[in-house]
């Protein structure tokens, strides 16, 4: 009896550290299966993060505004003094959009500025603080070019002029002379500057209409913008156009 009494007893202990260990496996395993989770979760939220800093879908434009074009062409003055005060994503997109941005036509996609011969020999950059971006026309999204703020190279390129630096927002405007010299010959020079003047007009007349200030900048070494944005020879930069608050 005794003998069958503790047989019976070294069972039951097998039996319930058998339990034991099974339940720690199971725990152990539903850890690692949420940790293997949580790491997936995270791998993918970086991924996810990757693609939005390197390309940005801006909001879509509005079409109708509230101030007349009149009294924004009254309003309109250059501006060299600027707070701090960040732009919103939508007051940029709609900044891009007046400047070059995409106007379907019956039979090709246009742009908000004329083009001699619709070649559109123009980009348009934007460089604030977290980098400079390629705006992107037909998909009306900002592409990352250069990662970190180049603000200060960038006043440092157009010799210290201070509100470079100052702006929430520069847009840089380029042109491939050569592209429209492929049709227009000596011409293309004179047709690509028209273009960017287009656009240097439309991004101040939209700045005033979202309550925003701009001034035209021409003053600028070619070569050291162009390190800057990290652009080929043949882009030649006619404008830098800071968009802020007006501090003055």
């Amino acid at each position: 009896m005794k003998k069958t009494f503790f047989t019976l007893i070294g069972i039951l202990s097998l039996i319930i550290l058998l339990g034991i260990g099974s339940r720690l496996l199971t725990t152990t395993g539903a850890q690692e299966s949420a940790k293997k989770a949580r790491s997936a979760e995270a791998e993918t939220r970086r991924e996810s993060e990757g693609r939005v800093m390197s390309e940005i879908s801006l909001p879509p434009p509005q079409t109708t505004g509230n101030m007349p074009l009149e009294q924004a062409i009254q309003k309109r003055k250059s501006v060299r003094k600027y707070s701090s005060k960040e732009l919103t994503l939508e007051q940029v997109s709609q900044l891009l959009w007046s400047a070059y941005g995409a106007n379907p036509r019956k039979n090709f996609i246009a742009r908000n500025v004329p083009s001699a011969g619709a070649i559109y020999p123009v980009t348009v950059y934007l460089v604030n603080k977290d980098g400079v971006y390629s705006y992107e026309v037909l998909s009306h999204s900002l592409k990352l070019l250069k990662k970190g703020d180049m603000r200060k190279e960038l006043c440092a390129a157009a010799w210290g002029q201070g509100f470079i630096q100052q702006v929430p927002v520069n847009i840089v405007v380029t042109g491939d002379v050569g592209k429209c010299a492929q049709r227009y010959g000596d011409r293309a020079f004179r047709y690509t500057a028209q273009e960017t003047g287009h656009i240097g007009q439309n991004v101040s007349l939209q700045a005033v209409c979202l309550g925003l200030s701009t001034v035209m900048v021409g003053a600028f070494d070619d070569n050291a913008v162009r390190e800057v944005l990290s652009i080929p020879e043949n882009q030649i930069p006619f404008y830098i156009i800071p968009v802020g608050y007006s501090a003055e």
